[in-house]
């Protein structure tokens, strides 16, 4: 088993990486919850997979369960309603606990549910994909989407806990398993150019996936620097968001039916490389690099039919902005990444597409 740990000035949690630790969480919680009544919240894809086996291990608890539909559209305020409606109905106290059993959208949408209810109630991540077992599901960052964009209702509360099982990626599709490597792509390229090149020289997914311990471990242990330096996302946590305001855009221009959020991501990054390479911040050739990760996934880095003021419409509520400015993420090269402040009236030179 593999273990990091986030220390905050109010928050101090474990991040446990064990395969098949699903068959024996009840064991693991039980070391940080004395209470009977849990809360398990997750989807319906993950519901048929997995809750059995979960529900065996938490056999000496008092277990209730919601289950939402899979997919972006349920991170709305609606279903964030009719979660607490049934949290309610539970007879849920500040003295119980709240599961996240899912992907990114569960995590996000649970974890704002147990942030919010009552003023808060303790919860637990289990990432049950990629993307959210590297990303998501550690720092703390909870919230819902609104039709005028992503996250715009949110808030900072972490988890006593992520548990993290690679087994459980053995399920994940295709296109979701290259969804989350998108965004290994995303941290290696910020900060750990071996990692980036790792990803880059697997000679498949099956050998991605034998490795994918260590990978999720060396993603984790970069979130956890940069939240502990900058918890509230003022800053240096700020570079985590490489790629994701143009891949936001992506999202959204295609109603969350057509690109996820890794993929949206990946094409982030090409597309904000290509730019700030051409304009001189970017050492020559990157682009072209992060392009070759990209095909070995067979992650876009050519979207048709996007445009250019929806990019400029969707960077208009994004939280990196700061009045007339806005704070860009680009790359010095693979590995090395800074942030530039920039007027929001040159942001098309570096968000065009």
């Amino acid at each position: 088993m593999k273990k990091l740990n986030i220390k905050l000035a109010d928050a101090d949690y474990n991040i446990l990486i064990k395969r098949g630790i699903i068959d024996n969480v009840g064991e693991e919680i039980s070391k940080i919850y004395s209470g009977k009544k849990i809360v398990l919240i997750t989807d319906e894809n993950v519901e048929r997979l997995y809750f059995d086996r979960i529900s065996a291990s938490l056999k000496n608890y008092d277990l209730h369960k919601i289950v939402i539909v899979p997919g972006e559209k349920s991170k709305s305020i609606e279903v964030l309603t009719e979660v607490y409606s049934k949290l309610a109905s539970f007879k849920v106290s500040r003295s119980d606990l709240i599961i996240a059993f899912g992907g990114g959208v569960v995590g996000d949408l649970g974890g704002f549910a147990a942030a919010t209810f009552l003023r808060g109630v303790p919860y637990i991540q289990i990432p049950t994909s990629l993307l959210a077992q590297i990303d998501s599901s550690i720092g703390g960052k909870v919230a819902v989407d609104l039709k005028e964009g992503k996250n715009l209702v949110g808030s900072f509360y972490h988890p006593k806990a992520v548990f993290i099982d690679p087994e459980l990626l053995k399920t994940l599709s295709t296109k979701f398993l290259h969804d989350g490597i998108g965004e290994v792509i995303k941290y290696g390229a910020i900060r750990d150019k071996k990692l980036f090149y790792k990803v880059m020289n697997f000679k498949n997914d099956e050998e991605f996936l034998e490795n994918v311990e260590a990978v999720i471990y060396s993603c984790c242990s970069i979130k956890k620097v940069v939240v502990e330096n900058d918890e509230k996302d003022n800053g240096e946590r700020m570079i985590l968001n490489f790629g994701h305001t143009i891949g936001h855009a992506v999202e959204e221009f295609f109603n969350y039916e057509k690109y996820t959020h890794g993929e949206g991501v990946a094409y982030g990054m090409y597309a904000i490389t290509k730019n700030s390479e051409s304009l001189g911040d970017t050492d020559n050739g990157t682009t072209e690099e992060i392009k070759k990760a990209l095909e070995k996934y067979k992650l876009s880095y050519n979207i048709e039919g996007l445009r250019n003021e929806k990019i400029l419409e969707t960077v208009e509520l994004d939280k990196k902005g700061r009045g007339d400015y806005i704070n860009l993420i680009l790359l010095n090269n693979i590995g090395s990444c800074f942030i530039k402040k920039i007027k929001k009236a040159e942001m098309n030179e570096y968000l065009k597409v």
